[in-house]
């Protein structure tokens, strides 16, 4: 009887090796993949630096080594002009008053885009990485929903994925803690085991994304105003790609209270900031949705949204203003609402769907958060 064949994405970390544990465990015939994101000698570019990064060439060799120790197949992959393309992404976000999360797109368009193609080339037809999220097939439909370690639940990155990356997809961790993770480790003997887990955005140097921004964008720099919300100048900055929106510390400016950025206009290239109170924000408005775990809605529907990856998922009603635009009411106003963010909708564990946060409205909004919207039923 032959094996079912699986590839899984290794990066050289404790997760994606006990992941390839695993699966050897349970009998798969299994094979190791690493993605490099630059010359595969190593050339200095600004990824290599990361002490606590993914994708370098020191964490190739921690996966090469989990590979022997299984004694499976390894190959590494070279995706270096898809990586610029996240890197240029990254930045055009910035330039743009924007918060990216490449992690997002990199999770859609490498690793269950470029990696599972290749998977597929050498007659794999699962690929299977190391995040912390379950999937549950119910009558054809793949029901993405939340790991059972909440300190470690990584569905908000998942949120992108189609039908079809999720028919070939794994997630063997979703049923496990980050410390029975560890422990499997220590058992097994990986040398790994200890290792810590990656930091932030894999490519940002760790002095921080300014010298990235700068690099890809030149002399390009929108400089401007600061003011605060009633238009009064307060400085100027050295350019808008160096702010994000709840940002309180290098604002340039000396106030008597702590302030943060609320708003960040392209545009004029106006930075605008506020007191803690005024980075409150009731509604704003997400396109690029993507309706993982059921059918697009045809009307409101309650649930409860995620705006970042640490941030708790707090109840909301979700508006259809438009063909791919929804419009988020909060119960409660939330802090930092970040344009260029995923904004991710959770019923109990499941992933309904999600998008990206194009722009919030006004705090003293007139439309009243309708917690008496019927619920869009999981029909399973």
């Amino acid at each position: 009887m032959n094996k079912k064949k699986a590839v899984v994405a290794m990066s050289g970390g404790v997760d994606s090796s006990v992941t390839a544990c695993l699966l050897k465990e349970q009998g798969y015939d299994v094979i190791g993949l690493f993605m490099r994101m630059g010359n595969l000698y190593g050339d200095g570019t600004a990824h290599e630096s990361r002490a606590r990064s993914c994708c370098s060439l020191e964490d190739a060799y921690d996966a090469e080594r989990v590979t022997e120790y299984l004694n499976i197949p390894f190959y590494v992959l070279n995706f270096k002009e898809a990586f610029e393309g996240l890197v240029d992404y990254f930045c055009a976000e910035y330039a743009r008053g924007r918060t990216p999360n490449p992690c997002i797109i990199c999770n859609q368009n490498l690793k269950f885009g470029k990696l599972l193609k290749f998977a597929h080339s050498i007659g794999a037809d699962i690929l299977v990485t190391g995040h912390y999220a379950r999937l549950e097939e119910v009558k054809g439909r793949y029901i993405l929903k939340t790991g059972l370690d909440g300190r470690k639940d990584q569905s908000y990155v998942l949120f992108s994925l189609s039908q079809e990356q999720l028919a070939h997809a794994l997630f063997p961790l979703g049923e496990w803690t980050k410390e029975q993770v560890r422990e499997k480790a220590s058992e097994l003997g990986l040398r790994n085991r200890a290792k810590p887990d990656s930091q932030e955005v894999c490519f940002v140097p760790d002095d921080g994304y300014g010298g990235l921004i700068r690099e890809c964008t030149g002399n390009n720099v929108r400089t401007g105003l600061v003011k605060d919300i009633q238009g009064r100048v307060l400085g100027s900055h050295p350019g808008i790609q160096f702010f994000t929106i709840g940002q309180r510390r290098g604002l340039g400016i000396a106030m008597g209270e702590p302030y943060y950025v609320v708003d960040i206009d392209p545009v004029e290239g106006t930075v605008t900031v506020g007191r803690d109170r005024e980075t409150l924000v009731t509604e704003f408005l997400v396109t690029g949705l993507n309706w993982v775990s059921i059918e697009k809605p045809m009307g409101g529907i309650r649930a409860d949204v995620k705006i970042r990856y640490n941030h708790k998922a707090v109840p909301a009603a979700i508006y259809p203003t438009g063909d791919d635009v929804v419009r988020v009411v909060f119960d409660e106003p939330q802090r930092a609402v970040t344009p260029g963010q995923a904004a991710v909708f959770y019923r109990g564990d499941v992933v309904l769907g999600g998008g990206w946060i194009e722009r919030k409205t006004s705090l003293n909004s007139n439309i009243t958060p309708a917690k008496t919207v019927e619920e869009q039923a999981i029909r399973c």
